[in-house]
């Protein structure tokens, strides 16, 4: 039973032993609309994508007929259908985590046409590149607390580290440093050129996973998540 400590509920929003009690709801809102615009952020920047968003943008740019939106939430179904066959077994929140993809890669095409009208000027491009790291900083530490399927990005290297007994960091560093690489490979091999990458690209690859868990060790001290799946702390 959740009790506010000044007796004011505030339905998505409490507090418990000091803490904010967050609906797990309300931050897998929050995720997906920040991670949308943090890759998007990131690719305007200049600087080069995130890791996990670079793979999706490699197809969108030698296979055209597809929007970066719609290679993201494929991108995403297939480590949906990669965790399933290291599980051997269905698991239908991994099915579901496959849905919240399917919205955050329609989110990512809607951010492109605001964000695409941005300045491109060395300012604009450097607080775009900042804005985009934090806002996925974030979104990841949020959504690894909200007790809910998340996006399949996030999810797989949080459910491979659980498989395979490693750290969250060192095998979130790894899958990131994998989709440079596949990301290279392809643009390299069909564009006659690396696209996609830059110095951005490979700061983020080799920090984002400690920023993370920098990130959500303070999230853990101020905030606690419940959610339908999981309504007692």
């Amino acid at each position: 039973m959740l009790e506010n400590n000044g007796g004011k509920e505030a339905g998505a929003v409490r507090q418990q032993d000091g803490k904010i009690v967050m609906r797990g709801e309300l931050a897998l809102l929050i995720v997906v609309f920040i991670n949308s615009m943090g890759v998007v952020l990131m690719l305007h920047s200049g600087s080069g994508l995130s890791a996990i968003s670079s793979v999706p943008y490699a197809f969108s740019l030698v296979l055209p007929g597809l929007s970066l939106g719609t290679w993201t939430y494929l991108f995403q179904g297939l480590l949906v259908l990669t965790l399933m066959l290291l599980r051997r077994k269905v698991v239908f929140s991994y099915l579901f985590s496959f849905v919240v993809g399917f919205v955050f890669g329609n989110l990512v095409d809607l951010h492109e046409l605001w964000i695409a009208r941005l300045p491109q000027t060395l300012p604009v491009h450097v607080l775009c590149y900042l804005a985009g790291y934090l806002l996925i900083g974030v979104g990841v530490a949020l959504s690894n607390r909200c007790k809910l399927p998340i996006i399949p990005t996030d999810l797989f290297p949080r459910e491979l580290s659980f498989l395979l007994g490693g750290h969250y960091a060192v095998v979130k560093i790894s899958f990131d440093v994998l989709c440079l690489a596949v990301t290279a490979l392809m643009t390299g091999l069909f564009l006659g050129r690396v696209t996609g990458l830059g110095v951005g690209t490979i700061i983020a690859a080799l920090t984002m996973g400690k920023a993370i868990g920098w990130i959500g060790a303070r999230l853990d001290r101020r905030l606690c998540f419940v959610s339908v799946l999981e309504p007692e702390i």
